[in-house]
């Protein structure tokens, strides 16, 4: 355990604790302070004391909230994840688009993911990394395994009705979880090639385009 991992209630009176903990959105504001500190730095790990300065509140508060500094990890990976499962459920049983449409749609919307939250692969991969074998199988049931199995129907039915060739769902998962991550997790590169230092609202647009068309050239039967 490391010096930012440790929480040591002792030194916190219990009423400084539980008086912030009735604030509204003390939770939400943890976890967005957290998401900022990763963006702003490029990284997925976060020390408790830049926590408590950044957010005004007490780093007791993680484990109040969280039981501790992996806890609030976890719970972060959730809030960012969830927009990405719940899209592409929503896609896969919606009648009235084509095999094609919803996966343009689905692609645009990892890539805006990323974008909004560009350590998110990273963290996902730290977790499971971190975790014992039965945490681990749980992360990849919650957000893993249900993109496969939405990326095996939906290739299924392209296939089908002759809209797309065949091609292996799992191979395709890392294909669009590669392209989305990878962009938005190297402003290294960007900065020192390329001269741009920033992830712009432009690039990212740019980037999506760019994007959905060549994933779907290359699974487009025609």
């Amino acid at each position: 355990m490391t010096e930012t991992d440790k929480i040591t209630p002792q030194a916190t009176p219990v009423a400084a604790v539980e008086a912030p903990a009735e604030q509204q959105g003390a939770r939400e504001l943890l976890l967005e302070t957290a998401s900022q500190i990763m963006r702003e730095g490029d990284q997925v790990d976060i020390s408790l004391s830049e926590l408590s300065l950044r957010s005004g509140l007490n780093s007791a508060l993680v484990k109040y909230y969280f039981g501790n500094k992996a806890g609030m990890l976890k719970a972060l990976l959730d809030r960012d994840m969830v927009s990405i499962i719940r899209s592409v459920d929503a896609l896969v049983v919606k009648d009235s688009m084509s095999p094609e449409a919803k996966l343009r749609r689905h692609i645009g919307k990892c890539i805006d993911t990323y974008y909004a939250y560009p350590y998110l692969n990273r963290l996902l991969m730290r977790l499971v990394r971190d975790s014992d074998d039965a945490e681990a199988r749980s992360i990849a049931d919650r957000y893993l395994t249900p993109l496969g199995v939405a990326y095996d129907r939906l290739i299924t039915a392209g296939v089908k009705t002759g809209i797309f060739r065949a091609v292996d769902p799992q191979l395709f998962y890392f294909t669009v979880t590669g392209a989305a991550d990878r962009f938005f997790s190297a402003r290294l590169v960007l900065r020192h090639c390329y001269g741009q230092d920033t992830l712009t609202e432009e690039l990212r647009d740019r980037y999506r385009e760019h994007t959905v068309d060549f994933i779907m050239a290359g699974i487009l039967a025609r």
